[in-house]
């Protein structure tokens, strides 16, 4: 199984920038997913989840309504898409693919089985 995660890159505050992580090596549409981030000298933190069928979406209070999950099954791939962008959303960005004996909506890194290898978001003020 290997996800993979791009998309991140330098950008001002107040800007926006759209991840992408793409699946393989498993069922993508048998998988709720989630993203998570990793500020410099900080625990993982978690961003958003997505169902398996994507109806069902989880954010943190953080980025409510700044930032936007979503997935293409039919491209194994999960997004997120980040707007209004502020400089304590620097970290580097993980996604991860939910253990199917945990919630949908777990917000606990452990509940995650399969994880990219981070993104890094920097956010300039």
């Amino acid at each position: 199984v290997q996800l993979q995660a791009y998309g991140g890159g330098l950008v001002q505050a107040g800007g926006s920038l759209r991840l992408s992580c793409t699946a393989s090596g498993l069922t993508f549409s048998n998988y709720a997913f989630g993203w998570f981030r990793q500020g410099p000298g900080k625990e993982r933190e978690f961003v958003a989840a997505i169902s398996w069928s994507g109806r069902m979406i989880n954010y943190a209070d953080s980025v409510k309504g700044r930032f936007t999950i979503s997935r293409d099954n039919a491209k194994s791939t999960v997004y997120l898409e980040m707007t209004s962008l502020k400089p304590e959303d620097t970290a580097a960005y993980y996604c991860a693919a939910l253990r199917g004996t945990a919630g949908w909506g777990s917000r606990s890194p452990s509940d995650y089985l399969y994880w990219g290898q981070g993104t890094l978001v920097t956010v300039s003020s």
